[in-house]
């Protein structure tokens, strides 16, 4: 198949999941072209049958904001014409759904189509979608799609009862890790290396928005180190970093949190950690929750969105109500002060996210979608 992958190319989850999904599928034998405005951060030299296709915005003095979405349906109908593509996958309804069906009827003109597959992620329809602004042409644009798949159970039904879609078919395909990469054995213990022996290794990874509530991250780290000896790495960056830096420096736990800042490649860090926490308001999936869980870290978390469907409480990790600090901080001392716990709970979370979420199976599932959407084009 020919391929066409618009996504965000920066850090984050979907942008993460659209580059690996096309690295993966390019292995599979399928030509796969990206668009976006810049080369997605894990798409990492030369990779054969992948292409890249950057959308030039032009800064008018006309426009106070350029406009991306107009520049990405040029650019996608330019890359339909000229390598006859056969589905474009959109990651993200607004603007990459929308700009991909006014390339579709940019191409009526000249004969050809092109089908659209959308994969809903989440704040597209739990923030941005329910925005009076953006609810209409949201709704347009996920109806307009000749397929649509959604990370989560969870965010099939939100996005079902959100838009009263109720004649949308909406497969859930989940996200997925490389089970080679999310290996545990295979890395260092580079934490381990800087925090010495004697200290259990804690670890978030975000973007530091306000819904994944990084100081309550601080907090239950505060609470467990009460009683564990402990260290909290913090990766990632965004706008509540100072507000975490300043609770750590309420709580007296400055010298025990590290802040390492937005790293290409997580697993390493995650194969030295003992325990993950995510806090998070809501989560439509959980990634970062899922690749902890693959390198054997147990993980507590917020009982928000799709996170039950990635950690089993008691099994892989903990699941507390948002803002339950202490809860959380409960939670991960029980694990940490038991070996003969943790060393379970580590084998599980293994074991469940290399057998549920394997990005082979995954991809698979993919595969056979576009494979039924293409035989549905009339």
């Amino acid at each position: 198949m020919k391929i066409g992958i618009t996504c965000y190319p920066t850090y984050g989850g979907s942008g993460a999941v659209a580059t690996e999904l096309g690295i993966a599928l390019a292995a599979r034998g399928h030509e796969v072209h990206f668009i976006t405005y810049q080369q997605p951060f894990r798409l990492r030299g030369f990779t054969p049958g992948i292409f890249y296709h950057e959308v030039d915005v032009v800064r008018y003095p006309l426009f106070e904001y350029p406009p991306y979405d107009l520049a990405l349906a040029v650019r996608i109908h330019e890359v339909v014409r000229d390598h006859e593509l056969e589905l474009v996958h959109a990651h993200y309804a607004i603007p990459h759904a929308t700009s991909a069906w006014i390339a579709r009827e940019m191409l009526e003109d000249s004969g050809s189509s092109v089908q659209i597959i959308t994969t809903l992620h989440g704040t597209d329809i739990t923030l941005i979608g329910q925005d009076p602004s953006f609810r209409t042409i949201t709704k347009f644009s996920i109806e307009r799609s000749n397929g649509l798949t959604a990370v989560s159970e969870y965010l099939r039904r939100e996005t079902i009862s959100t838009f009263g879609c109720n004649q949308c078919k909406v497969q859930v395909i989940h996200n997925f890790i490389d089970p080679l990469v999310y290996k545990r054995s295979r890395y260092k213990q580079v934490l381990r290396q800087q925090t010495g022996e004697g200290k259990r290794i804690l670890l978030h990874v975000s973007n530091f928005r306000p819904i994944k509530r990084v100081r309550d991250v601080v907090r239950i780290f505060a609470g467990i180190q009460r009683e564990v000896p402990s260290v909290l790495f913090m990766v990632g960056d965004g706008p509540d970093r100072t507000a975490a830096e300043e609770e750590a420096r309420l709580l007296g736990v400055e010298r025990s949190v590290f802040f390492l800042g937005k790293l290409d490649s997580v697993a390493p860090l995650l194969a030295s950690a003992e325990l993950f926490l995510l806090p998070s308001t809501n989560e439509s999936f959980g990634l970062s929750a899922l690749e902890a869980l693959a390198c054997g870290v147990p993980v507590v978390a917020s009982n928000a969105g799709g996170l039950p469907e990635v950690i089993r409480d008691g099994v892989t990790g903990a699941l507390r109500p948002v803002g339950d600090v202490e809860g959380m901080a409960a939670a991960g001392i029980a694990i940490l002060c038991d070996q003969e716990t943790w060393q379970a709970m580590s084998d599980a979370a293994a074991a469940d996210a290399h057998s549920r979420f394997a990005l082979e199976n995954i991809v698979a599932e993919y595969e056979s979608f576009y494979a039924r959407t293409l035989a549905t084009r009339v």
